[in-house]
């Protein structure tokens, strides 16, 4: 009796340096670290009247932390400008609009495909951080954007 059998793989985990952060559609640019891909439910413990043995565990909201993007500075001020239009007087000169944007955070293999993507919803910047300044120092120039948003799903 034939058996179509093919060999499986183990697929090799992805290098996790080789990510992109995008915003509406246009590529933002690499980053070297981005952190914040979390999620957590809340949870309501009930403890039921003559029950000793355990108490009941109710979901709740769920809360997403803010992504957290790290890079050495480039000459592109884009993400400074988004900063700037959702606050102070770019914020007041949009009405006290916020602009709220939706996003991704790609990760890709070593052959270039994305691996896992990230969308985010609703997000806008709320601190920028630009580079740590000394005459003494050889370290790279950095920025950090710190970016709220209303919840991510991963999608291939």
């Amino acid at each position: 009796m034939a058996t179509n059998s093919s060999p499986t793989k183990n697929p090799v985990p992805p290098f996790t340096a080789r990510f992109v952060f995008t915003v509406d559609g246009l590529t933002i640019g690499s980053f070297t670290e981005v952190t914040g891909l979390t999620v957590q439910m809340d949870t309501e413990e009930l403890v039921e009247g003559g029950n000793n043995q355990f108490t009941h565990k109710l979901p709740k909201q769920l809360k997403w932390p803010n992504l957290v993007l790290k890079r050495g500075i480039t000459d592109s001020d884009v993400l400074f400008e988004w900063f700037a239009r959702c606050s102070g007087e770019g914020l007041e000169a949009e009405g006290d609009k916020l602009d709220r944007r939706n996003g991704s955070v790609q990760l890709y293999d070593n052959n270039g495909k994305v691996v896992r993507r990230w969308n985010f919803t609703d997000a806008y910047p709320v601190k920028w951080t630009g580079p740590k300044l000394a005459a003494s120092s050889k370290d790279l120039a950095t920025e950090e954007l710190e970016v709220c948003h209303c919840g991510f799903k991963p999608s291939k």
